[in-house]
């Protein structure tokens, strides 16, 4: 991967995981809600097996996601780190607006 596909697509995980937890965090009124979702959204990204086998076959499951993670690029690494700063900053800003008085549905 080219490091100018890989800046594009931190921007590109930044934005799209700001607006998702922005939304998300008007609609629900849980500031932090997305930040505990973002992990399974990874895993669900990363892993190439259903989410019943977690339940069914765990212990080959968990290697296989073990593999998986640690066979992660750093192109990877550098985007999901600029997604998970995304929804961090839509957290810190919904606060921000939510101190000064505006009121989200």
């Amino acid at each position: 991967m080219h490091i100018i596909q890989a800046v594009i697509g931190s921007v590109l995980y930044l934005v799209m995981f700001f607006s998702i937890g922005f939304i998300l965090n008007m609609l629900l009124r849980s500031t932090w809600i997305m930040l505990v979702v973002y992990p399974v959204i990874i895993i669900m990204m990363i892993d190439n097996q259903s989410t019943i086998d977690y339940i069914t076959k765990s212990s080959t499951a968990f290697a296989n996601l073990g593999d998986r993670f640690s066979g992660l690029q750093t192109a990877d690494v550098l985007m999901f780190t600029a997604g998970l700063l995304g929804i961090v900053a839509a957290g810190l800003s919904i606060r921000f607006l939510r101190k000064s008085g505006y009121q989200m549905f």
